[in-house]
Formats: C-alpha cells, sequence, structure tokens
C-alpha cells in the first residue's frame, strides 16, 4: 500500500469519525428538544393554572365559576392534547432509541473493521499498515519517557524452496506456524508484525540489545521444540534475525536498515 493510499484511507476514517461525532451530537440535541417541549408544556400548563387560581388565593376575590356548558370541552380538549403530546413523546422516544441503537452498531462495525485492517489474515499478527499508523504513536511515546524501543526482523530461512518443494499450501502453513511460535516466544507488552513476505518484525518494549538475551533464548527453545514435534514432516524451521535499538532523535527507516542488515549477516553465518 503506498503512502498515498494510506493518506486516502485515513481521511476516510476522519471523515467518517467526525460524521459519527455529529450524529451523536444531532441525537444528543433531540433528546434535548423533547425534554425542553416536555418542561415547557408543563410550564404552561401551570401558568395557565396559576393565573386563573392565584388573583383569587391572593386577594380574596369571589370564587371562580365556570359556566358549566363548556367544562366538557375544556375538558376534553386538555385531555387530547395530553394524550396527543403523549404519543409524539413515545414516538419520539422510539425513534430516539433506534437511532442511538443504529449508531452503536455502525461505531461497533467500524471499530470492528479498523481491528481487522490492521492485522495480517493469514498469520493473525499486525501488518504494515499497523506499523506505519501506530509504532509512530509508540516511537513519540518512547522518546517523552526516555525509554528504548528493540526492533528484531526475523526471516524464514530458505522459503523460497520451501514453496518449491511442499507448495504454496504448506508455505502458508509454515508461516502461520513461525507466527505460533513468535506469540509463544515474546512477551504481551511486545508486537509482532509480519512485514512482508517471509519476514516478521518483533518490537521489543524498553529493551536494548542486551535485554534480547532472554527473547532470544526462548525463541531457540521453542524452534527446537517445533522441530521435535515433526508438525510438518520433512521441514525444519530455521529463523534468522538482526537487530537494532531506536532511541531518542533516531530515524525509524535507518533503525530497520540496520535490522535488516544484521538479519542477513546472521543468515550468511548460517544463523
Amino acid at each position: 500500500m503506498t503512502s498515498q493510499e494510506l493518506r486516502e484511507e485515513a481521511r476516510k476514517e476522519l471523515q467518517d469519525q467526525m460524521r459519527l461525532r455529529q450524529e451523536v451530537k444531532t441525537l444528543e440535541d433531540r433528546d434535548f428538544q423533547l425534554w425542553s417541549i416536555a418542561i415547557l408544556m408543563i410550564l404552561v400548563l401551570a401558568a395557565g393554572l396559576a393565573g386563573l387560581l392565584a388573583p383569587h388565593a391572593l386577594w380574596d376575590l369571589p370564587r371562580v365559576h365556570f359556566d358549566s356548558r363548556y367544562l366538557p370541552q375544556l375538558f376534553f380538549g386538555l385531555i387530547t392534547l395530553v394524550i396527543l403530546f403523549n404519543i409524539y413523546v413515545i414516538k419520539q422516544r422510539r425513534e430516539l432509541r433506534h437511532a442511538r441503537e443504529e449508531l452503536v452498531l455502525q461505531m461497533v462495525y467500524n471499530e470492528a473493521a479498523e481491528r481487522l485492517s490492521l492485522v495480517d489474515p493469514l498469520t493473525d499478527t499486525f501488518n504494515r499498515r499497523y506499523m506505519d499508523q501506530v509504532i509512530a504513536k509508540d516511537l513519540r511515546r518512547a522518546e517523552r519517557q526516555g525509554v528504548n524501543l528493540c526492533f528484531m526482523m526475523i526471516d524464514v530461512n530458505d522459503f523460497k524452496s520451501v514453496n518449491t518443494r511442499f507448495g504454496h499450501l504448506t508455505g502458508d502453513r509454515i508461516l502461520v506456524e513461525v507466527a505460533q511460535v513468535l506469540k509463544k516466544t515474546f512477551r504481551a507488552s511486545d508486537t509482532i508484525i509480519r512485514f512482508g513476505g517471509d519476514e516478521f518484525l518483533v518490537v521489543l518494549s524498553d529493551t536494548d540489545e542486551a535485554g534480547t538475551a532472554p527473547a532470544l533464548a526462548r525463541l531457540r527453545e521453542q524452534m527446537m521444540r517445533w522441530n521435535k514435534s515433526n508438525t510438518i514432516s520433512g521441514y525444519t524451521m530455521a529463523l534468522s534475525w538482526g537487530l537494532a535499538v531506536y532511541s531518542k532523535g533516531s530515524e525509524l527507516k535507518d533503525v530497520l536498515n540496520l535490522a535488516d542488515q544484521r538479519m542477513f549477516k546472521h543468515k550468511d553465518a548460517g544463523g
């Protein structure tokens, strides 16, 4: 995905978020208007009743007399007004509830779709889009807090020959198995990204090169266990890796290039 496509998608997501915020504000305004109408009606009725009775109570005027001929019409009119208003309120409340439900479903759908767009469907790890959108925030946070981030580039050895020998379906299965090995190896706070093809990138939080030793030991152990399990007959998993630390003031592309170069040196040395 090109940078232009990423910017276009980001622009569309921003527009969707602004539209959802506007819909939420519209619902809040409608709710406020509904309650305002109800309060206004109560005040009008109370004012009318007070205007009719208060002068007689305050100045001891003669009792209020109503012409009995008009009482049924007044009573019927008042009851009709109350019934119509309640029908209107019930209708508006139903529309508001329906609109809220639709809005919540849409927000949940958009959130799920956004999460899925950041995940590689084959290996269930994050993809390059996640790196482009989210890692930048992690870098800014690391700089503010003065901590290191270690980037580990990992490559599956001889993966091209795997596709030739076993076929692409088995090749996809091997990538899934590699992703599972990585998930078992690294901490929950670390981020695993399918960088492209048979390359994975692991971002180890608050870690320098010396601090990666336990993780590398776990990785070797997990590979040994997987190879002993003989999950895919005739295939032995072998990985190469390279490390580079991001520190304040570094350029991410330079760090990734360094990790990539070290990974190829590790592969040339026999892994």
